[in-house]
């Protein structure tokens, strides 16, 4: 796999031209195909979103034991899967990416700080990846782990494990850090759009969404004026438990779930 930045075929946000906002624009006014999938073992959020014009996609967060589902779902919808994107690498379940790209010819991609040998993509921070008539913005959000990557499209963040609902993910384990990952949430994150929606890959309580206003207002560890010292108390005395999975599932997910 060549794993190298210089593959990506996007381009610099910035550099976006007027034929590609054109088509964002035509894109937004017919609606994205969406999917939220859940894996109930892992608790698990997966997301498929297609341009419904082309029907080129994009799978996020894939889990090894729900491939099938995915595979059949892609089929099904007409999409023609052009990226398996991955939050981070995970802790707690194995990634569907390598079965997926096998199975569909997708190309995985990671934020390039999580330096995975078996991606095709290494995504920098500021990076877009063009699908179909949409874009895939890279924010790089460390902090739950040195390589998390927050993905941006239209109205709506997919945050991995550095922002969930009225929570976030450790710190406590694979280079993550507590005041980077204060940084990541508060001075990139929660200056997008109040009406951002938050799409997170874990959630506990039966909760689906949120969005950039709620989670500002009524976050317990990141929300309602919390300063960075607090948080970094809130997340030094949590005292949880080793991950079960940590060992099998991070070296798995280094090799893309192969």
């Amino acid at each position: 796999m060549l794993g190298i930045s210089a593959k990506i075929k996007a381009t610099s946000i910035n550099d976006l031209g007027t034929n590609t906002q054109k088509e964002k624009n035509m894109c937004a006014n017919n609606n994205l195909i969406f999917r939220q999938l859940f894996d109930y073992d892992t608790w698990t959020y997966s997301y498929l979103l297609a341009d419904p014009i082309s029907k080129a996609g994009v799978l996020i967060d894939s889990v090894k034991e729900k491939v099938d589902r995915d595979l059949k779902l892609i089929e099904e919808l007409g999409i023609k899967l052009k990226y398996v994107l991955e939050t981070h690498v995970h802790a707690d379940h194995i990634t569907g990416a390598n079965d997926i790209r096998q199975a569909t010819g997708a190309e995985v991609v990671y934020g390039a700080a999580a330096k995975v040998p078996c991606a095709d993509i290494n995504a920098e921070d500021g990076n877009a990846l063009e699908v179909g008539h949409f874009q895939v913005k890279i924010i790089s959000t460390p902090g739950h782990t040195d390589g998390c990557t927050t993905y941006h499209i239209d109205d709506m963040i997919f945050t991995g494990d550095v922002l969930l609902i009225r929570g976030c993910g450790r710190t406590d384990f694979q280079q993550g850090s507590a005041d980077v990952l204060y940084h990541s949430v508060t001075q990139k994150l929660f200056k997008l759009p109040l009406d951002t929606k938050v799409y997170p890959a874990h959630d506990y309580k039966g909760n689906e969404m949120s969005t950039v206003e709620e989670e500002i207002n009524f976050n317990a560890r990141l929300g309602k004026g919390k300063t960075k010292e607090m948080f970094i108390d809130i997340m030094d005395n949590l005292n949880l438990a080793k991950p079960k999975r940590i060992d099998v599932a991070v070296p798995a997910n280094m090799k893309c779930g192969a």
